[in-house]
């Protein structure tokens, strides 16, 4: 279906968001493929029953995880990326063996009515079924039993998917957002860092959970960051930011006057930017200076084309600052020192941690993708997407050969000392060394003795040629 469908894909987020070819197949449709395709070079592997490692009492039996589908699964996407935020998560589901039923954004229209219409021409309508509709549509289908919900979108909305679901203890995943933090210290090449702190937060015009939210750096990094964020969005989008094919729209007018609304109580503080346009649902690439905890764009997530930056006098304000309010989906630092990057891995809490750039971690098949406290719950990407629908069930498999029948009968009436202690000392946990080397080794040394015997073959064949010459010559 992707790959049938590129073009109308790019047409349909262009609807929704007047969002950039390069944008649209970058971060969202090559994404979406080549996640998909990580999906399928892996998923036999993936579907093996793990062995894990037995104890010595277990040392007879044979013990498995099996990855049980949970069953039917309710995933509920958002509207930033609404075919990725959709799909990536319904392709892990159906991996894992699931029925699936799909909600998209009715916030972007044009990407929800192409899930509806191509989804059914793709995929088994038995197990497969899009549901295209509202908060009214989404309450009724909450009104439901499911083995298990995924969900994209506000913090707020997640807390209404939670007690949905605890009705029916019914397991979730949430994947919501926060104000992510960035800090710039003195260490930081600062043309790189404002490069990449900006093409991360005016993406898709800042409509990413994961944009930079504010920045916490000193006086005289803040002056820095203006004078290099002018040249560089002069470099990008030119005098007039409206008028560039590269720079996406507000979602709708609901956002769009609530983004406006927060551009206007924090005016005096603008230092870049500020323009916006309601017919055409632009906001100009904005950055405020010496933003204050008590502002108006502090009190939520942004999630639009705002950049705030706080002063702060140090790491450990920053810290402070950090660690004061709800734990960020992601934390951004921007340092060379490897103990400053240490002591914001160690001394903060946040869904993932990025040092030196921003949003490319979620590139990475291999790293989980969540929040935790208030940004969300579980997380996905990758394997991780697939072992998020599937319960690993535990199996141990015990023969009927009389040894073992002996020694389990140690557990068997009429109890006595004897029992007790032999049993006790059979379960006593021991730490016994792991032998995953011991077919390396192996197979070392059988190749060491395969060559050692080449080699000597080498030898002993001309000495024997030889013989054989001179007694012929003779």
């Amino acid at each position: 279906m992707y790959e049938e469908n590129a073009n109308l894909m790019l047409d349909v987020l262009y609807q929704d968001l007047r969002r950039s070819k390069t944008e649209s197949l970058l971060l969202e449709i090559d994404y979406m493929k080549n996640d998909l395709k990580h999906v399928l070079y892996n998923l036999d592997l993936w579907t093996k029953p793990e062995r894990p490692d037995r104890d010595f009492v277990n040392w007879l039996d044979q013990v498995f995880i099996y990855h049980d589908p949970y069953g039917v699964v309710l995933i509920i996407g958002a509207w930033n990326y609404p075919l990725a935020l959709s799909l990536l998560p319904m392709a892990g589901a159906i991996a894992a063996g699931n029925a699936v039923i799909v909600k998209p954004s009715e916030i972007s229209p044009a990407s929800a009515r192409f899930i509806v219409e191509y989804i059914p021409k793709y995929l088994d309508n038995d197990a497969v079924i899009i549901i295209e509709g509202g908060p009214q549509e989404t309450t009724k289908l909450l009104s439901h039993r499911f083995d298990y919900i995924f969900y994209t979108g506000s913090t707020n909305i997640g807390k209404i998917i939670y007690a949905s679901a605890a009705k029916h203890l019914t397991p979730v995943t949430l994947e919501l957002g926060g104000k992510s933090p960035v800090y710039i210290d003195d260490t930081a090449d600062l043309e790189m860092t404002v490069d990449r702190i900006l093409w991360g937060k005016f993406i898709n015009a800042g409509q990413t959970c994961i944009a930079p939210d504010y920045v916490l750096c000193t006086k005289e990094i803040q002056e820095k960051f203006i004078q290099k964020s002018k040249r560089i969005l002069k470099k990008w989008f030119g005098d007039d930011p409206q008028k560039t094919p590269d720079y996406s729209r507000i979602v709708n007018n609901r956002h769009f006057s609530r983004l406006q609304a927060v551009l206007d109580a924090s005016r005096h503080k603008i230092a870049i930017g500020g323009k916006y346009d309601p017919g055409d649902k632009f906001i100009d690439l904005t950055i405020l200076t010496n933003v204050d905890v008590n502002d108006k764009i502090m009190e939520d997530e942004i999630f639009g084309p705002l950049l705030a930056i706080c002063v702060v006098k140090d790491i450990n304000e920053a810290l402070k600052f950090i660690n004061e309010r709800g734990k960020p989906l992601v934390l951004y630092v921007f340092s060379s020192s490897e103990k400053v990057h240490k002591i914001f891995a160690s001394h903060t809490s946040s869904g993932s941690i990025c040092f030196n750039d921003t949003i490319v971690f979620t590139g990475v098949h291999t790293l989980p993708f969540g929040g935790v406290g208030s940004s969300g719950i579980g997380t996905y990407h990758g394997k991780m997407t697939y072992d998020t629908f599937t319960h690993r069930k535990s199996c141990l498999k015990r023969n009927f050969f009389s040894v073992g029948n002996k020694l389990s009968s140690l557990r068997n009436p009429p109890y006595n000392e004897w029992k007790l202690r032999i049993a006790r000392e059979v379960m006593r946990k021991k730490n016994i060394p792991s032998f995953d080397f011991f077919w390396p080794v192996i197979t070392f040394v059988i190749g060491c003795s395969i060559t050692y015997y080449m080699l000597n073959m080498q030898k002993v064949q001309p000495e024997v040629l030889n013989g054989t010459n001179a007694t012929i010559y003779s």
